[in-house]
């Protein structure tokens, strides 16, 4: 059952960071002018420079690009230094389809610069798990406090970074 609370990025956040994850919810974006982003942006742009890109799905999320022909949800990303958080963002598209009837989809994640791609199934336990997800999602969304940033070394090329440390 999907959960109207949840969309790709905010899978993404639950694995990276709750805080963000929290602030995100609250419409505290501070992506939209911040270089990293954009240039993520810009690499999705030019992986499938002939195909159509991003669609958007009923929940805000966004695909990167779907190949109808067959049946694989490509997510593109910069690095792979966040791949446990690429990996269930994108499980939880195929999720989302599967969800709505469209059966038999794959994944893949496609790191352009790295020249390396992963290729992703959803399986039973996976849909266990985002389960859990869900419900682990909405306890942190529902806390009346942000919770506590967290001290790792991406947090200094994060679009939250001024916002926790400042």
């Amino acid at each position: 059952m999907l959960n109207p609370k949840v969309n790709g990025t905010k899978i993404s956040y639950y694995f990276i960071c709750h805080r963000k994850l929290w602030l995100f919810d609250r419409q505290l974006q501070f992506e939209s002018d911040f270089s990293v982003v954009e240039e993520g942006k810009l690499i999705s742009e030019t992986t499938y420079p002939r195909e159509h890109h991003e669609i958007q799905l009923s929940d805000g999320a966004v695909l990167d690009f779907y190949d109808k022909q067959h049946k694989v949800v490509h997510e593109v990303k910069k690095s792979d230094k966040m791949e446990q958080a690429h990996l269930w963002q994108l499980k939880y598209y195929l999720y989302y389809l599967k969800s709505f009837g469209v059966e038999d989809v794959t994944g893949k994640l496609d790191y352009p610069k790295l020249k390396k791609t992963l290729d992703v199934v959803l399986t039973e336990d996976d849909e266990l798990k985002i389960q859990e997800i869900f419900d682990d999602m909405t306890s942190i969304i529902n806390q009346e406090k942000a919770p506590e940033r967290i001290n790792k070394k991406f947090c200094k090329t994060c679009a939250y970074y001024e916002f926790c440390w400042a």
